[in-house]
């Protein structure tokens, strides 16, 4: 602990802003681990059963969704399950409702990363060029001889030091970055495939169904109308 404590003083003023945002990196990766953590290991299940309820009754197919409001994909679910009688344009449209609003909760924590990505190198080439300052004041000044380098040589630790951490902190929060940018790409066609499912399972055996019956209920009610009218 010490030694680190140690490299926090070689790296001059600049390290402290830089484990700040290191820190918020590890903050945002772990909650956004979490996030996804959760989402893949569940959702297939939960879609399985909401599908398979979705082809028999819409209402065990809606309660089903809504036990998993905790998750992206049962409150995506959800929202069109709730419609009663909806014409196949507004399930669509609530389908598609659903997955905009849940893909913004996805992009969550990427401009915490391209923050951190966009600061951390301007730190590190700050504390670089203090510590080169550093270096050729005392140059400048006389105080470094043959048998005194030390201060030159904590000019260009200072300088190296905050050069490397400013560039270690970027490239891991470019490295969570892209990898949440390939998870959160894989889940929104997972999110339109799986809404393009329901909307099927919908078409075919609710909204067709409902359809014929109100046609029998026409043809029923037609001869009804020729007798009266004869009459």
């Amino acid at each position: 602990m010490s030694k680190i404590y140690d490299i926090l003083l070689a790296g001059g003023f600049v390290m402290f802003p830089l484990l700040v945002l290191s820190v918020v990196t590890f903050g945002c990766a772990v909650e956004r681990c979490w996030f996804w953590f959760k989402l893949i290991i569940q959702e297939k299940q939960i879609v399985q059963e909401v599908l398979s309820a979705a082809r028999v009754d819409l209402e065990k197919a809606e309660a089903i969704a809504s036990r998993s409001q905790g998750l992206a994909i049962g409150r995506f679910l959800l929202a069109p399950l709730r419609l009663r009688k909806s014409s196949p344009e507004i399930f669509h449209l609530a389908i598609k409702a659903a997955s905009d609003k849940e893909c913004i909760d996805m992009y969550k924590g990427d401009k915490v990363l391209e923050s951190v990505m966009a600061i951390a190198p301007l730190l590190g080439i700050l504390g670089t060029s203090a510590g080169l300052t550093t270096t050729f004041q005392q140059l400048r000044s006389g105080q470094v001889n043959s048998l005194n380098v030390s201060a030159v040589a904590s000019g260009i630790a200072q300088a190296l030091i905050a050069s490397v951490t400013g560039m270690s902190v970027a490239i891991l929060a470019l490295v969570f970055l892209r990898i949440f940018i390939i998870v959160r790409s894989r889940q929104i066609d997972y999110f339109s495939q799986v809404g393009s499912e329901l909307e099927l399972i919908y078409l075919q055996f609710w909204h067709e169904s409902s359809t014929a019956d109100v046609s029998i209920q026409e043809v029923s009610q037609k001869p009804n109308l020729e007798q009266t009218e004869s009459n």
